[in-house]
């Protein structure tokens, strides 16, 4: 029998009702001739109200003890589901992530998998039963309990898929797959039949919050097929895959925004070779993802360097920032957590020239100022005032018609 790899986020598995549609869904794929690896996340917002407790009790909780607590999530939603699907008669086994044989290296709150050890999972569905794994979570090479990360659950998916040779990774949430922009700001944004690797990174790194980044470079490098689509209706959604001739028809695949960003501005930095390393490399030591860098002419030898990190972490980067900047003779620096980000994406772009002026003009016209902007060869972003950000996305939708395209893109 093929297996099936199928992962549930907070919302799929939020109450006992939906617990219950969830064991249904698995036993159908059991029916229908698979065997089923199931990876679940923590049920609605435990892992946010957890998170909150610990910060009631102290603003910096101790990185270890945190793990610990937060993975606590996975492992009810796990054991309920399990509880579940043997009351329905078809045997099933839950394990947590150190059970399941994922290896992580020791960073707290963002560890990377190193290792997976399925072994136990493929006794168990040797045995005829559905395996249950909490996503999120690993045992690190000193033997700790780890986490990986805000959307960690769709890495484990993915990771054990791959390990087990799966069929394919089906990813189960609120929504119904890959839209051409957010439905909740363009209510005519038109759902994607299938979309490459590559545009799928682009778009999880520029804020889409349909797949954790990780998870997709998990699936590129080892070729996983994955399939996004809604827990609540069984319509097909978005296969995620190497691209074909029929993506490349549409010269944009979306419009993607994120409001978790924000910027820093090092001013009055002396204009020398090595200034950028001794900037960004503490700055990467704390495990700070930074994206748009933008840095203007020297003048008098002095030069401003502005960048972006995620919002939630401004105050770890300020408190680096802080520092470096007495170290490299800098003036000043400022922070701004009133940006937010806007970005096309689409494979077609590379042979297309013209459509960065085409995104420029689109949000001139709707009176949008650009702060910064960066390129890849699929993925133009441009940094905005968070206020605009809606204005934006619904500005560049419409200027290169992502509904019509969209269709195109489904046949």
């Amino acid at each position: 029998m093929s297996i099936v790899v199928q992962k549930y986020g907070g919302t799929s598995v939020a109450d006992i009702a939906r617990i219950r549609a969830v064991c249904e869904r698995v036993i159908r794929a059991r029916k229908d001739g698979h065997e089923v690896v199931v990876v679940v996340s923590a049920m609605g917002d435990t892992t946010d109200d957890l998170t909150a407790m610990a910060h009631r009790l102290t603003p910096m909780p101790n990185p270890r003890e945190l793990d610990l607590l937060l993975t606590a999530g996975e492992r009810i939603a796990m054991s309920l589901l399990a509880i579940a699907i043997n009351a329905a008669g078809l045997p099933a086994a839950s394990y947590t992530g150190s059970q399941a044989g994922i290896i992580t290296d020791t960073r707290h709150g963002r560890a990377r998998i190193t290792d997976i050890r399925p072994g136990r999972i493929r006794e168990a569905l040797d045995r005829g039963a559905v395996v249950i794994v909490a996503g999120f979570q690993g045992v690190s090479t000193a033997a700790d309990v780890t986490t990986l990360g805000r959307g960690g659950s769709d890495t484990t998916a993915v990771a054990l898929a791959a390990a087990l040779g799966a069929e394919a990774c089906e990813i189960y949430t609120d929504v119904a797959g890959v839209f051409t922009a957010d439905p909740r700001v363009v209510p005519e944004a038109r759902k994607l039949h299938a979309v490459s690797y590559e545009e799928m990174l682009e778009m999880a790194a520029a804020g889409a919050r349909v797949l954790q980044l990780r998870a997709v470079e998990y699936a590129r490098g080892s070729g996983v097929m994955l399939h996004v689509r809604s827990s609540f209706s069984d319509e097909a959604g978005t296969w995620i895959r190497e691209a074909d001739e029929r993506m490349e028809q549409a010269i944009i695949s979306g419009v993607v925004h994120d409001t978790g960003e924000a910027k820093i501005t090092v001013q009055g930095v002396p204009d020398r070779p090595g200034i950028a390393a001794a900037i960004f490399r503490p700055v990467a030591d704390e495990g700070i993802s930074v994206d748009t860098i933008v840095q203007n002419v020297s003048k008098d030898g002095l030069a401003d360097v502005s960048f972006t990190v995620p919002k939630a972490d401004l105050s770890h980067a300020a408190t680096v920032i802080d520092r470096v900047a007495g170290e490299v003779g800098a003036e000043r620096f400022t922070t701004d957590d009133g940006v937010a980000t806007v970005s096309l994406v689409g494979a077609g772009m590379k042979s297309h020239p013209g459509v960065q002026a085409d995104m420029f003009s689109a949000l001139a016209e709707a009176g949008i100022n650009i702060e910064m902007i960066s390129t890849s060869s699929i993925r133009i972003t441009c940094v905005i005032r968070a206020e605009d950000v809606e204005a934006a996305v619904k500005a560049l939708h419409a200027r290169f018609a992502l509904s019509e395209q969209a269709v195109v893109r489904e046949h």
